[in-house]
């Protein structure tokens, strides 16, 4: 009997104690926006692979490359959505309540120590690497995150729909398809800068879709905008305009993929190139047909998909050659 009281008072105090770390854990995994810490994982590897001439570049030295410039962009990236929830809060109260800050979850204190603690060790970590396309890469991040949230005279960016836009295409698809390349190319496997097909083609297909985040991304927050005077894309020209010019813009994008891909004298590019971006076209049509646009919930998970599709774009481009 006293075994047995002993082992249920041992699962009391176990399984709070776990519940209290997957609340936890939850709760930054919210926080932290997973989906856009994901990009932040695939999208430098997948340009890491670029400069690769042979399976024997795949070293110790290009894997801690490779860790110098994705562990900054990782750090900076919990950073730039943290600050957004600081600033955001109100609308979020509105828009996402679920997040931690919005539901309380979170005091002002700890939302503004998380973004404090993670902001500054990617500025660390950037400058630990000694690399200067990931130092200037880290700072251009903080410049963006900061003055598209930061509600201060001349800043808080996100209030225009261009300066939004902007930002978030020179982060996402200009400094760290360059940043990456570049570190690589130079400082980890020490060959001469080049500019090749594979990243032009990265930066212009990236550049699109990235453009279409920067749209759809206020579908499902219209009415905390609108409360709050935010002149959004959605806003301005109205949902079903926005939904369809997205869907247009990633229509090129994959139209243009496969252009460029049935151009490749490689068998292998243009096979994978062409097929793999017909395939996604046609997915994207087919789940766009399937939108209801007068349903929150509809529109925030076609934002969703549109980030399974700048994740699936980062697994095509090493193979544009």
């Amino acid at each position: 009997m006293a075994q047995a009281h002993k082992k249920s008072s041992e699962q009391e105090v176990s399984f709070p104690l776990t519940r209290n770390v997957w609340k936890n854990v939850d709760a930054f995994y919210r926080f932290s926006r997973a989906y856009t810490i994901i990009g932040s994982i695939v999208g430098p590897t997948s340009v890491s692979l670029l400069p690769l001439v042979s399976f024997d570049d795949l070293s110790p030295a290009f894997f801690a490359g490779l860790l110098q410039v994705m562990i900054p962009i990782i750090l900076v990236n919990v950073y730039v959505v943290g600050i957004n929830q600081v600033y955001d809060v109100d609308i979020d109260k509105v828009n996402k309540p679920n997040l931690p800050i919005a539901s309380g979850e979170y005091s002002m204190e700890t939302g503004k120590a998380i973004v404090s603690a993670f902001g500054l060790l990617s500025i660390i970590t950037a400058f630990m690497s000694q690399s200067p396309p990931v130092i200037y890469c880290l700072l251009v991040c903080f410049f963006f995150g900061t003055a598209y949230s930061i509600d201060v005279p001349l800043l808080r960016w996100k209030k225009n729909t261009y300066l939004a836009a902007i930002s978030i295409v020179i982060v996402r698809a200009f400094t760290i398809q360059l940043a990456v390349y570049y570190h690589i190319q130079k400082y980890v496997l020490g060959r001469p800068v080049l500019f090749p097909r594979s990243l032009a083609f990265a930066i212009f297909c990236m550049s699109l879709i990235v453009t279409v985040i920067a749209l759809v991304k206020d579908l499902p927050d219209v009415d905390g905008d609108r409360d709050f005077g935010m002149q959004t894309p959605t806003i301005i020209l109205g949902k079903k305009r926005v939904f369809w010019l997205s869907i247009t813009i990633l229509l090129i994008a994959y139209g243009s993929a496969v252009v460029i891909g049935a151009s490749s004298s490689l068998l292998l590019s243009k096979l994978v190139t062409v097929t793999g971006h017909c395939i996604l076209a046609s997915i994207l049509w087919f789940r766009a047909l399937s939108v209801d646009l007068d349903s929150n919930k509809s529109t925030l998970s076609f934002y969703m998909f549109v980030w399974k599709l700048f994740y699936a774009e980062y697994l095509l481009i090493p193979f544009v050659r």
